[in-house]
């Protein structure tokens, strides 16, 4: 009698990944981050980092060293055939296209309505859907305006460096108050995301809280697939024609 054959793995559309936040005070991070683009990233079509993938982003003149090997990864990747796209986080919002070329990828807006295999599907870093706290909210606002954008990267590259500091101060006392589940999407705000897009899938960052939510919105399952953070592991999420698969990636 001959042995069952074990079905195929379903082949991957596309690989996710948000909220690495890397920064020179980090390195396993990063190095955890350039094996996953030599390896894993190389099996996907295509590769979205959905925001937050530098701790803090000055502008594209910024010429730090330390960046220098994940670009050259980046670059690697997209000349072996991999489709690269990039979404601004609240860290690294500054982004810009000569990032974009150095890399080879896109810069995509968000929130992004993206086709997998013919899936629809809405890409966003997150932070949008955080009605809750309005403070944030109110600070998202200035700082994606595109005139203060301007000003702030006509600055000397010392005095934006100070300026970020600060800023990064202000961010950890904040997230560090008893309040923080404000920090955790609106409930009403996914399903206006669901509605205003009619999709099924929703992928996004910025809580790092991971895990995969399915419910009914409006007759329809909808599924809200969440990265997790880079601190303590690695985080990404493999989609495939079963799905979105939410995957940890331990740390030597």
């Amino acid at each position: 009698m001959a042995a069952p054959v074990a079905p195929a793995a379903a082949e991957i559309s596309a690989l996710f990944v948000s909220d690495l936040h890397l920064d020179p005070s980090q390195p396993q991070v990063t190095a955890q981050f350039l094996e996953l683009l030599a390896g894993r990233a190389r099996r996907a079509p295509a590769l979205y980092v959905l925001g937050d993938l530098f701790e803090a982003w000055l502008g594209d003149d910024d010429p730090c060293p330390d960046y220098q090997p994940v670009i050259a990864a980046f670059r690697a990747l997209a000349d072996a055939g991999v489709a690269l796209y990039f979404m601004h986080g609240n860290r690294d919002f500054l982004l810009g296209e000569r990032f974009a070329a150095a890399t080879g990828g896109t810069l995509l807006a968000d929130p992004t309505i993206a086709t997998c295999d013919g899936r629809r599907m809405l890409l966003t870093h997150g932070d949008a859907l955080c009605t809750d706290d309005l403070g944030y909210q109110k600070l998202r606002g200035i700082v994606r305006d595109p005139d203060w954008q301007a000003r702030f990267l006509a600055l000397k590259l010392a005095a934006r460096r100070t300026l970020v500091s600060e800023a990064r101060a202000a961010s950890r006392e904040h997230t560090a108050n008893p309040y923080s589940m404000l920090m955790d999407v609106n409930q009403d705000a996914v399903a206006a995301a669901f509605r205003g897009a009619d999709v099924d899938l929703m992928i996004h960052g910025h809580t790092h809280r991971p895990a995969v939510h399915s419910f009914k919105l409006d007759g329809r399952v909808r599924t809200r697939a969440v990265l997790g953070d880079w601190h303590r592991r690695g985080s990404c999420i493999e989609l495939s024609s079963t799905g979105p698969e939410l995957l940890t990636l331990e740390r030597a």
